[in-house]
């Protein structure tokens, strides 16, 4: 069997991981990477000499077999639908797109051309948060009442994009995946300290058909680096920390019990004080994991997990929220 020749289009802060990554992986080579700077090109051919080096998109369409596009977010439905047209299957970076109208123009497209896109959604690929949708899922849990996120750290400042769309497809992608439900209302509030209009805090707030409410706190503007994630169900409630070297999610057997019959009120609610349990998680890198599977989709032996449909639902919550924003808060329905 060839090897699948890959292209990445964009090298730069993100790119680069995925250009390193493509290089590492088994049944796939890195053939061409595009990008429009010449330090990053320069950079990209020094550290990987058996690449084709180009600042042309069409260069490197004829040269590979599938695309990764991780160039600024604002190009990424433009490149998606030169890859498509190409004919070549593309794992589009988060954002999907900068609108909806962008984001459903890409779906339809692969779906018209039958070219499998994928959605960069890279936290569906962590193996913690596969086990968490299987908790999830399998009721373990039992019904799921809310959760909450935690994306914070005094990081990059970005003029493209403010921390909503930055960091928001990350938990977006990853509560829609738990709860495999869309919401139906979404709030967003949010504040622009350092540059005018581009929100360095947003606070995103999602309720479910099903009565579940998320809500999270993303932030490039914080004395802390922290990626969490909290899910309480009426069994069980799980916390998943993504900081942690280790210990990535913890289990606890915790609750509030209704006994079937009681006499009064007070009776009525008791607490659950269980185990924690801390479950061993295979330490695979996200990315590689998702480009693994990028490469099994482009040559037809493994359906998408995040295809374009899937882009297309974080970008509507997104858009939402960006409404929400304008109006001071109030809630939109995606």
């Amino acid at each position: 069997m060839n090897r699948l020749r890959l292209g990445v289009i964009g090298a730069g802060a993100w790119g680069r991981n995925h250009v390193r990554t493509v290089a590492g992986l088994a049944d796939a080579e890195l053939a061409a990477v595009c990008d429009l700077d010449a330090k990053v090109r320069e950079r990209v051919g020094r550290q990987h000499p058996s690449a084709h080096v180009t600042a042309d998109v069409a260069d490197l369409l004829s040269r590979v077999d599938a695309v990764v596009v991780a160039s600024p977010a604002g190009t990424h439905a433009t490149l998606a639908l030169q890859c498509i047209e190409a004919g070549k299957p593309c794992l589009v970076e988060k954002p999907f797109a900068l609108s909806v109208h962008d984001a459903e123009a890409v779906a339809r497209a692969a779906a018209a051309r039958r070219v499998p896109v994928l959605a960069g959604h890279l936290l569906l690929f962590h193996p913690a948060v596969e086990r968490l949708r299987a908790l999830v899922q399998g009721g373990e849990l039992g019904r799921i009442y809310y959760l909450y996120g935690l994306r914070v750290n005094l990081g990059q400042v970005r003029a493209d994009e403010n921390a909503l769309w930055s960091f928001g497809p990350h938990d977006v992608s990853v509560a829609l995946y738990l709860l495999g439900e869309a919401p139906v209302r979404v709030a967003a509030h949010g504040r622009s300290y350092l540059q005018p209009k581009v929100e360095d805090v947003v606070f995103l707030t999602m309720e479910f058909g099903s009565g579940v409410l998320a809500h999270v706190q993303l932030s490039w503007l914080d004395p802390h680096k922290e990626r969490k994630l909290t899910v309480v169900g009426a069994q069980k409630m799980v916390v998943f920390d993504d900081m942690e070297a280790r210990e990535k999610l913890r289990i606890y057997d915790k609750g509030v019990d209704r006994p079937p019959e009681y006499r009064s009120y007070g009776e009525a609610l008791s607490i659950r004080e269980g185990d924690i349990f801390i479950p061993r998680i295979p330490n695979v890198e996200p990315l590689a994991a998702e480009l693994g599977h990028f490469a099994r989709v482009a040559r037809g032996v493994e359906p998408p997990r995040a295809n374009a449909e899937d882009g297309v639902r974080v970008v509507r919550v997104l858009d939402a929220a960006t409404r929400s924003l304008a109006t001071g808060g109030a809630p939109v329905s995606p």
